[in-house]
């Protein structure tokens, strides 16, 4: 009867003074706040999974910005361990938001047009934190920041990420501390391939002395590989549910999605395969 007692779970609670907030897991988690975003605006039931969906994404664009950032610091401090653990967490983020494309994978045409027209313009091509992680990718764009004129934080957040080192460029850096020559490679325009760059790894992956760093490259090909994956849904899950109509936030569609899937991520850790 006593080990029963011990397996109960505690109903009463320490609520600090709040009465009448819930539970703490309700408290913590801010649940009831959570379940009050998602407001339709259409009677289509497939609006509320298109809602939840891109919530969910975008919860998910938090948390892998929050690891790259950490994996950047850990770079910059010659930390390559906490670098490579924060760059395997965020692997698993990546691997949930391609994932995520199942959630609206049954979606017919039909069920998207119903709601379509409630959300006019609104795109996922807005969304300042999927851009925040192109610019941290190396695809940057400054004309993309007309977008944000009306949101000076926002602004002002991307603005300092562009001119920053991306997550590769910090990569680099790495390797240009451990005596091989690359090239500075920090831009504000859209990362373009270098032969240099291809030089640099393909020692690291050919030479024993610097194959301490082979471990770094195969991370970040982890990290381009799941890029093209969910790129990858995104054109198919479109494809699917709108064929080759424009997208609500102005852009060519498929085309535009199809061109994004095709772009390499890192590429040198691409293209020195064919040589090894």
């Amino acid at each position: 009867m006593g080990h029963d007692t011990m397996e109960k779970p505690n109903l009463s609670f320490d609520r600090n003074g709040a009465p009448g907030k819930g539970t703490p897991y309700a408290q913590y988690i801010k649940l009831d706040e959570l379940h009050s975003l998602q407001q339709p605006l259409s009677e289509v039931p497939a609006e509320r999974s298109f809602i939840v969906t891109t919530q969910v994404m975008e919860l998910l664009f938090g948390q892998l910005r929050h690891e790259w950032t950490l994996a950047q610091q850990a770079l910059r401090a010659d930390d390559l361990p906490a670098a490579l653990a924060a760059l395997r967490r965020g692997t698993h983020v990546q691997d949930v938001l391609v994932e995520s494309w199942d959630l609206l994978a049954t979606m017919t045409p039909q069920e998207f047009n119903g709601f379509r027209p409630v959300f006019g313009e609104a795109s996922g091509f807005q969304s300042s934190a999927f851009l925040h992680l192109e610019f941290l990718l190396g695809n940057k764009n400054a004309a993309l920041l007309k977008m944000y004129q009306d949101s000076p934080k926002t602004l002002a957040d991307l603005t300092a990420v562009l001119a920053a080192p991306g997550l590769y460029d910090d990569a680099l850096a790495l390797l240009g501390r451990h005596g091989l020559a690359v090239p500075d490679t920090v831009s504000e325009r859209r990362y373009q391939a270098d032969d240099a760059v291809a030089a640099a790894w393909r020692r690291v992956y050919t030479e024993s002395e610097h194959a301490g760093l082979l471990p770094l490259a195969e991370a970040l090909l982890d990290v381009a590989e799941r890029v093209t994956r969910w790129r990858q849904r995104h054109l198919a899950s479109v494809k699917r549910a709108m064929g080759g109509k424009s997208g609500s936030g102005g852009s060519s569609g498929l085309v535009w999605l199809r061109r994004a899937a095709e772009q390499d991520v890192f590429p040198e850790l691409w293209t020195v395969r064919d040589e090894l």
